[in-house]
């Protein structure tokens, strides 16, 4: 099966990494690549594609990115701040993934060009069917815009 299209998971838990993954290969996200990288910094190198993420073939750009605010070496925040400063990668979709439900994050995250916040649920169940109307949503209806990286 080939991937129709690829999100890149910035989550630095092991726990939550597992947790997604599972949700991906069962759930209605099955024909969707997941890339999955553990700190803000890897996020940007990522993006980036400097140093081993150079290979776009092996790490291609994502759809849409997936991302944690509580993050080693670069927060959530930090990450969005830079990834809206970059000209051919600012329209790239952004989705907060967290356990944060504080108004801080929350706005904070608005006013730095956040698509989406979405606060992580409990239990694998509510997260395959937050997975499942997240595919819906952002796969099946939306028009993605194209993004481009030299």
């Amino acid at each position: 099966m080939t991937a129709t299209h690829t999100i890149l998971l910035v989550e630095d838990n092991p726990v939550d990494i597992l947790l997604m993954q599972r949700a991906f290969r069962n759930g209605a996200l099955a024909d969707t690549a997941l890339q999955i990288v553990r700190d803000g910094d890897a996020a940007v190198f990522y993006l980036n594609g400097d140093g081993e993420y150079s290979d776009r073939a092996r790490y291609p750009l994502p759809a849409i990115i997936l991302l944690d605010l509580k993050l080693p070496r670069r927060s959530g925040h930090e990450v969005l701040g830079w990834l809206k400063k970059q000209p051919d990668l600012k329209r790239l979709p952004v989705v907060i993934l967290t356990t944060s439900w504080q108004p801080l994050d929350v706005g904070r995250a608005y006013d730095l060009g956040v698509n989406s916040y979405l606060v992580k649920p409990f239990g694998f169940a509510a997260l395959l069917e937050m997975m499942n109307c997240f595919k819906d949503y952002w796969l099946d209806r939306t028009e993605l815009p194209e993004v481009m990286r030299s």
